[in-house]
């Protein structure tokens, strides 16, 4: 095959490649928007009672309609929920899922973890570390939850720092881990940026900030 062919191919193959790399990310992107939209839009049609699902009554169906209702319902329950009637009635959802054995710890975690997250006055998941784990010379990143407090505390001298080391690629798993704070590497990166790290196995790489 001549030289200039070669050169043709291989030039094809690269942007070819290029092309992928750019593609792929935003159809998957817009595929998975597509299935939440659908989904959203599917269990919140199965709610309504057939009298209030206007969306039937369109002469073509709009995708997002069901998104739209529950971000709806989610703000109005929020605005709920300060006032009497909004207190009264959690406050007595929390007593019936406190009686629940198994539901009542599930519940119990995932309330706790969402009000740390979603706080604004807390410094929970908002710094990311450099610590040796499992053993000095291997380093991973993690993310710092808190100071440590209570009884494990009080069992050392020196101060302890809650930290959550994630899994690969799924970073909502992982291991909590006290570490000494002098022992703590203290990151410039974006929480956000770390998560990309952690999820692409070290393929997205962050920038360095100066």
């Amino acid at each position: 095959m001549p030289e200039n062919n070669l050169g043709i191919f291989a030039r094809f193959r690269r942007y070819f490649l290029a092309g992928i790399l750019v593609i792929t990310p935003i159809l998957i992107t817009i595929y998975v928007t597509w299935i939440i939209i659908t989904f959203v839009d599917t269990q919140v049609a199965s709610l309504l009672p057939e009298s209030l699902d206007f969306t039937k009554k369109l002469p073509h169906q709009i995708p997002g309609i069901g998104l739209i209702i529950s971000i709806i319902f989610i703000t109005f329950i929020g605005a709920l929920t300060p006032g009497f009637l909004g207190r009264t009635l959690l406050k007595f959802g929390e007593r019936v899922l406190d009686k629940m054995p198994v539901v009542r710890s599930v519940y119990g975690a995932i309330k706790q973890v969402m009000e740390t997250v979603m706080s604004t006055n807390s410094n929970s998941f908002r710094e990311v570390v450099l610590v040796e784990y499992p053993r000095k010379g291997i380093w991973v990143i993690g993310f710092v939850t808190g100071e440590t407090k209570g009884e494990v505390q009080s069992l050392k001298k020196e101060k302890l720092i809650n930290v959550f080391i994630p899994t690969t690629p799924n970073p909502t798993s992982g291991f909590l881990l006290f570490f000494p704070k002098k022992d703590l590497i203290y990151m410039h990166m974006k929480i956000e940026d770390a998560v990309k790290m952690v999820i692409s196995g070290g393929i997205v790489t962050p920038k360095i900030k100066k």
